[in-house]
């Protein structure tokens, strides 16, 4: 099972590399360069395997959000050579990240389940089940790990830490809440739900833009909006789209990225399903059937795309 787990190349003008846990950033004087590889991580941690095409779908489906967006706020992506490829701006980018939810699930299920009635500065109200819907969304920021755990932080503690200004964080709250609104109606036009997802936002020449991905299976759950309500009421779990199942399966298996905790084996059954799942949300987010790339000369196409490019800059 071919995939793309990393690139190594070395081009014109190039400033700097940064490996990410799934992209890895080509620095140039005022642009980068980001390749969508196939890697896949959960609990912070890199899995063994990569999955074949899960890189295109990230890159093609955060190309198309970002474009659906640009009327909102300003964001970074240029160009897409590639299908796992985007270039764009070179922001200083903000040492948190813009999480917002509108439902209760995944980590902020987790925590309140085991007790907690305060998320990151937010109060949370009693008789909450699983996925349920929130009176209304909440901004949940985290921490920008380089290296280990996100964590999470307030609004507050954000403010107090000088991490970002209160003039900036009041215009990445607005951005936050403007993009999720957009993003849920386009997800209901495709019957699906927004759950929650997470904004990632830079400064460049004191303007604010969004960058990175945005609304991909990678940053944010879908559920099925048809049967939602009946499943919440019967007290079944939700049919979603998003990387849970893999946190889940590596649960089921006794992994959530502690320490002493082995990755269970990845088989190419395993593989796949995870592969079937990411071209499935493509198909369900985007109306679009993906154009499957060739993964015979996969490193030498991308590298050609990426250089042909810089020449006509």
């Amino acid at each position: 099972m071919k995939a793309l787990k990393e690139t190594n190349f070395s081009f014109p003008g190039q400033s700097n590399f940064y490996r990410g846990k799934v992209r890895d950033i080509y620095y140039f004087d005022k642009k980068m360069v980001m390749v969508a590889s196939d890697r896949i991580s959960a609990f912070d941690v890199v899995l063994p395997r990569a999955i074949p095409f899960k890189g295109q779908v990230l890159n093609q489906v955060a190309q198309k959000n970002l474009e659906a967006t640009r009327d909102i706020c300003p964001n970074w992506l240029e160009a897409s050579p590639d299908p796992n490829v985007a270039v764009g701006l070179m922001c200083d980018p903000f040492p948190v990240e813009m999480v917002i939810r509108g439902y209760l699930a995944g980590h902020a299920w987790r925590e309140y389940r085991d007790g907690k009635r305060m998320l990151c500065g937010v109060p949370l109200p009693e008789g909450l089940k699983e996925n349920d819907k929130l009176p209304e969304p909440i901004i949940t920021p985290t921490t920008k790990a380089h290296e280990g755990h996100d964590e999470d932080i307030s609004r507050e503690e954000i403010l107090a830490n000088g991490l970002v200004t209160e003039a900036d964080y009041v215009v990445l709250e607005k951005y936050t809440r403007a993009l999720f609104q957009r993003g849920t109606e386009l997800a209901a036009d495709r019957g699906l739900i927004l759950v929650d997802t997470k904004y990632e936002f830079g400064k460049l020449a004191d303007e604010i833009y969004l960058i990175d991905e945005v609304h991909t299976p990678d940053s944010s759950r879908y559920f099925y909006k048809e049967g939602y309500q009946q499943r919440q009421d019967a007290g079944e779990e939700q049919k979603q789209l998003s990387k849970e199942f893999v946190r889940q399966w590596l649960i089921a298996n006794g992994f959530q990225g502690k320490d002493g905790q082995t990755v269970p084996e990845m088989t190419d059954e395993v593989v796949k399903s995870i592969s079937d799942r990411y071209l499935e949300l493509f198909e369900k987010v985007t109306g679009d059937v993906l154009q499957k790339q060739d993964y015979s000369e996969v490193e030498n196409r991308i590298e050609k795309k990426i250089l042909d490019y810089i020449k006509t800059e």
